[in-house]
């Protein structure tokens, strides 16, 4: 029966939904499983980065199988309140010195049912009950967290992929006054220093580009791991649009703090927890009182060809009376349990305040940051253009290009630094109230900064 009957409580319904966001969206189940579908070949934009991770990375997997396991122990507990039967049967021969064998064979069915136990099965269900509604808020958790991962992974590969193209300009400007510089020592205007630090500057952009393509490839591997890939699977995004800067946000922190409160997956795990424990002591009382319960059995003997029947019905009450105050500490252990798990809920609510507060400093500072990086690239630039073009018409010294160039290779990384933490400090808060889901990468922008040059495609394809 048990084989053949898979759900017979339908526990199933009693799940969250699988990590998907398609459904997030509204788009229903018209577009079908999402997680069915194979890796696109194709470049990948953010969310399907964020989807692909939600369906093939293995932390989404445990955590959707522990739910599955807590849904079956409410099946289990529930099957307390149905009675059981059990059938046997033996068939012996027995013999005795001289006598002849005598053949032995009876069948019993027997049945019981628990009609009260003072609470115990009661308790035992809303212990599992709340251990489910515990596992779904953990497997929520767990979504927005490989949900964070996946965002933070995607703009870190096209962080380092717009470091490279950065790095590749560097390196083209720094080939350029190298020729500038050589062009005037052989013309007798510029001396042996200055070609010597402009070939020194040449090299060292051209180790700079080299690093930077080194870190695309661990940034490209551990996309791919996010991703439940291996890390040498190729995975190629879509190219990055240059992102309008960032509109005024504003929020009271009093009211961020209290809305995360709410809205925290993990803080409602805790919360479950805790009525999980409750019920567990309300079982161990229980376990301590009477139980009332219904008896039935019929059964069948056939003894050397002479048959015979009998059957039972009656009320069993079975009291403990003593147990070697077993029952004490189960319930004192209990008990301290539910102390325990307040504890934990309480410093819970303290760190998520902690992390509200955190994560908004942090999109304040990084909005900040944002707007001064690009005045800071946007001067750099315009001194790197005034600087060169004074050189190459024998104005100015050649210190005074090197500096420029490093100062706006600088203001280029610090402007992709600056986008990278504004864009991954906002889905940082979100998870901090709880609210990441779908909804929020249809108003995050791709990182800002150059488009993939070819240079760069050539250097990825290798």
């Amino acid at each position: 029966m048990a084989g053949e009957t898979s759900d017979p409580f339908n526990t199933e319904a009693m799940l969250p939904p699988k990590p998907a966001l398609r459904p997030a969206l509204g788009m229903g189940d018209a577009v079908g499983d999402p997680c069915t579908e194979a890796m696109p070949n194709r470049a990948l934009n953010l969310f399907e980065v964020v989807n692909l991770a939600l369906c093939n990375n293995p932390q989404t997997r445990v955590v959707w199988a522990s739910t599955r396991v807590q849904a079956a122990q409410v099946g289990v507990n529930k099957a307390g309140y149905l009675p059981g039967v059990s059938l046997s049967a033996s068939d012996n021969r027995t013999k005795t010195g001289s006598a002849p064998s005598v053949d032995q064979r009876s069948v019993d069915v027997t049945l019981s049912y628990l009609l009260y136990d003072f609470g115990s099965r009661a308790a035992n269900l809303e212990n599992a009950r709340q251990l489910l509604a515990a596992a779904s808020a953990t497997q929520d958790s767990t979504v927005q967290t490989v949900f964070l991962g996946a965002v933070q992974t995607y703009y870190q590969t096209q962080a380092t992929l717009a470091a490279l193209n950065a790095a590749l300009e560097s390196e083209r400007a720094a080939k350029e006054s190298f020729a500038a510089a050589e062009a005037r020592y052989k013309a007798g205007s510029a001396t042996p220093a200055d070609k010597l630090q402009a070939q020194t500057a040449y090299s060292q952009a051209t180790l700079n580009r080299i690093t930077a393509d080194g870190n695309l490839k661990n940034a490209q591997g551990s996309l791919a791991n996010m991703l439940g890939l291996d890390a040498n699977r190729s995975v190629l995004l879509a190219p990055a649009n240059t992102m309008a800067m960032p509109n005024d946000f504003e929020g009271n922190i009093n009211t961020l703090i209290e809305e995360a409160r709410q809205r925290r997956p993990d803080l409602q795990a805790a919360s479950a927890q805790v009525k999980a424990a409750e019920a567990s002591a309300d079982a161990a009382r229980a376990a301590g009182r009477p139980t009332i319960s219904l008896a039935a059995s019929a059964n069948q003997y056939n003894t050397a060809g002479v048959n015979s029947n009998g059957s039972l019905v009656g009320i069993n009450l079975n009291v403990p009376i003593f147990s070697g105050y077993s029952t004490t500490y189960r319930v004192r252990a209990a008990e301290a349990q539910v102390d325990a798990r307040n504890g934990q809920l309480e410093q819970l609510r303290l760190q998520v305040a902690l992390d509200v507060w955190m994560a908004y400093q942090s999109l304040t500072t990084a909005t900040q940051s944002l707007r001064t990086s690009a005045d800071l690239l946007n001067s750099a630039e315009q001194s790197e253009r005034v600087v060169l073009g004074r050189y190459k018409a024998g104005v100015g010294s050649m210190l005074d290009v090197l500096n420029a160039q490093s100062a706006l290779a600088s203001a280029r990384q610090q402007r992709i630094q600056s986008t990278l933490n504004w864009n991954i400090s906002r889905a940082a808060l979100a998870q901090a109230m709880g609210s990441l889901d779908a909804s929020l990468l249809q108003t995050l922008p791709d990182l800002g900064g150059q488009q993939p040059s070819e240079s760069t495609t050539h250097t990825r394809n290798q």
